[in-house]
């Protein structure tokens, strides 16, 4: 996913979170890493967006990287070590409060059948250097289910909080949420911007407003199933936009005046078989600006990503 770092002058950038990630696969391990992290200034997106050199130590460089292989993107969030079966580590959510840097994340305890998988929490990373280095403070975890983190408690609902989207409005941070896997559908949740890695300060959207506390009570703001999302607020509609896959892999778009909804109808905007090969992952570029919308769009086949423009013109 693609986030603003929050930064001023030249040191302000777009940080871009990856999940598994390989490199020459020629060799034993493919080179894996559960996840990586890169840096951008271009704002000319129209040609692409570049992604400048890394250099180890310099935390506005492309990628953080180590000195003993200095163009290789070492891993960025590191195993926390807490289940006793655990097989990646995946970034679902990135946005900034300030100069600080939120990452949403899940530990993924198995794969099964296409779209579909378990995890064992999900949790917030910080970081205060702009990405390089990130710790997790347990107040975030939020188990998927009972006894799959000893030590911190399951609460009833945050199985519905694996996977996240974030977006900043009126002082708040608004975080959805949708079980592990694709076939959840979204559900809302918000924390004061200076509480984004405290479980126990999230407020839930339900039918009877927002309350603390209560992550079982939380409804669907979205009554369909979707998958790995992102929302923004977009300048040009004036209303906020969300994007996501469907239960046929196509990439939909919604829009709503707040971001608890009401949502609009879905509009198809890159259907399933437009790029084959398998299409999942629409996130936002925080620099979209006029009526183009840019996204970054993986694809399973090749396990790539690209970047993606659509029109929010005439009939958007």
């Amino acid at each position: 996913m693609v986030w603003d770092n929050g930064q001023t002058g030249p040191n302000n950038q777009v940080l871009v979170a990856f999940g598994d990630t390989f490199g020459n696969c020629a060799v034993s391990d493919q080179e894996w890493r559960k996840n990586t992290l890169f840096r951008s200034s271009d704002r000319n997106l129209a040609d692409g967006m570049t992604v400048p050199d890394p250099i180890p130590g310099n935390i506005y460089a492309g990628s953080p990287v180590a000195p003993s292989r200095p163009n290789f993107s070492r891993q960025v969030i590191q195993s926390l070590g807490l289940a006793a079966t655990e097989v990646t580590i995946i970034p679902t959510a990135g946005i900034s409060v300030g100069t600080t840097q939120y990452v949403n994340f899940m530990s993924v305890s198995q794969w099964g059948s296409a779209g579909q998988w378990s995890t064992n929490f999900s949790a917030v990373a910080v970081s205060a250097d702009n990405g390089e280095t990130w710790t997790v403070p347990v107040t975030s975890i939020r188990p998927s289910w009972f006894n799959t983190v000893p030590g911190v408690p399951f609460t009833w609902g945050d199985q519905n909080f694996q996977m996240g989207a974030y977006v900043r409005s009126g002082g708040y941070v608004y975080a959805y949420g949708t079980g592990a896997g694709r076939g959840g559908m979204p559900f809302l949740s918000r924390v004061v911007e200076s509480a984004v890695a405290d479980k126990s300060a999230y407020e839930y959207y339900t039918p009877f407003g927002w309350l603390k506390g209560f992550p079982f009570l939380a409804i669907q703001v979205v009554w369909a199933p979707g998958s790995e999302m992102s929302v923004a607020w977009n300048d040009y509609l004036k209303k906020f936009v969300m994007l996501y896959t469907n239960t046929t892999s196509a990439v939909v778009m919604r829009t709503a005046d707040k971001p608890e909804g009401p949502w609009s109808q879905a509009k198809t905007i890159v259907g399933s078989t437009a790029i084959p090969g398998g299409i999942y992952a629409p996130y936002i570029h925080p620099w979209s600006s006029g009526s183009d919308l840019y996204f970054t769009l993986s694809r399973w086949s090749d396990y790539s990503v690209m970047l993606m423009r659509t029109s929010l013109g005439a009939g958007a």
